[in-house]
């Protein structure tokens, strides 16, 4: 029986034991998908780097949307979503209030 314990020990607690095997899994499964989501993360920055480096279409769309920048000659409006106040009506003429000359 002793024997069986001292070969059963290296299986369940020892250096490559079952225990270590499956921490180290979980592990990899937890690091698979960090770099999946990097990789996607690394994806969209590629794009926009050969993007900016290919035209003049993104950059021209970054001064405008970041720096406010417009063409010249180029006429600029901006929309405003909120409702305009509305104007008081004017308050009702009292007729015993007012003299006559």
């Amino acid at each position: 029986m002793i024997l069986i314990a001292l070969l059963q020990y290296p299986l369940w607690l020892g250096k490559g034991s079952w225990l270590r095997v499956w921490d180290l899994n979980r592990q990899v499964a937890l690091q698979q998908e960090k770099n999946t989501t990097l990789k996607a993360r690394n994806g969209t920055l590629e794009a926009e780097v050969r993007d900016l480096k290919s035209g003049k279409a993104a950059i021209e769309e970054r001064a405008r949307s970041e720096l406010g920048m417009i063409k010249q000659d180029e006429v600029f409006y901006q929309v405003i979503d909120q409702a305009l106040p509305q104007a008081l009506p004017p308050p009702p003429v009292n007729p015993s209030a007012t003299t006559k000359p």
